[in-house]
């Protein structure tokens, strides 16, 4: 992970239900950013074969966040891998079984397809929430516990990673070490408002705290000239 390029770390989020203006938004930034995520609501609009005419051969972020018993999760993933994903998550909240189930459809599957195994991620805490929405749904202990508690579980799970805060990144490296994968949404570059996020961190921030890669959408996907914030935020990251 320590090897990425600034730009490489960039995966810029596709929230959109506009094939049209996705497609534009993968021709423009081509060459700028490492690659593209795609999550529920475009998955939901177009599905995978809009994946495909969108994305194509660019790295690919699939971020549906599986969250089923076992089975269900495990033929979801080897499902997904006929789209040549770079990473995919889980939530980690669906526990061992599940994640251990994930993990190994994901090798099997890349085996059975002579492909590259994608990163298997948790998903720890929702970056939208804080302190008193957990403690709303009944969760004990404070945010940054919760992440802990529930990256280690990942880990130990046979997971990659796992997709966190920018604030937990400086505990997640303590508590899981140098070879876990961190990705970290939440980035708001100093220029750019944050937006629905409550827990958030600038680029720069994040990678010198020790994110692998940044999940960017607004602040790219949102500006005027998409490629020339890009470039702002590879600058930033070149700083570091």
């Amino acid at each position: 992970m320590s090897r990425l390029t600034p730009h490489e770390r960039v995966l810029v989020a596709l929230d959109t239900q506009d094939l049209e203006r996705a497609a534009a938004l993968v021709s423009d930034l081509r060459g700028s950013v490492g690659g593209f995520k795609i999550g529920k609501e475009f998955f939901t609009s177009h599905g995978p074969d809009g994946v495909r005419a969108c994305v194509g051969s660019h790295p690919l972020f699939l971020d549906l966040k599986y969250h089923d018993i076992p089975n269900t999760v495990a033929s979801a993933v080897r499902a997904a891998l006929h789209l040549h994903p770079q990473m995919l998550n889980v939530h980690a909240s669906g526990g061992r079984a599940m994640m251990e189930a994930a993990a190994e459809a994901a090798r099997e599957a890349a085996e059975d397809l002579e492909m590259d195994r994608p990163l298997v991620l948790g998903v720890t805490v929702l970056t939208s929430l804080d302190d008193a929405d957990l403690a709303e749904i009944g969760q004990q202990g404070n945010t940054a516990e919760a992440v802990v508690r529930l990256a280690k579980l990942a880990k130990a799970s046979g997971l990659d990673g796992v997709v966190c805060s920018p604030k937990e990144i400086t505990i997640l490296r303590k508590a899981c070490g140098p070879d876990f994968a961190l990705v970290v949404p939440g980035i708001r570059p100093s220029w750019a408002a944050s937006g629905d996020q409550k827990r958030v961190m600038t680029p720069a921030e994040a990678v010198a705290a020790g994110a692998d890669y940044l999940v960017i959408g607004r602040p790219i996907t949102g500006d005027p000239d998409p490629a020339s914030a890009a470039k702002r935020i590879r600058a930033e990251l070149e700083a570091v």
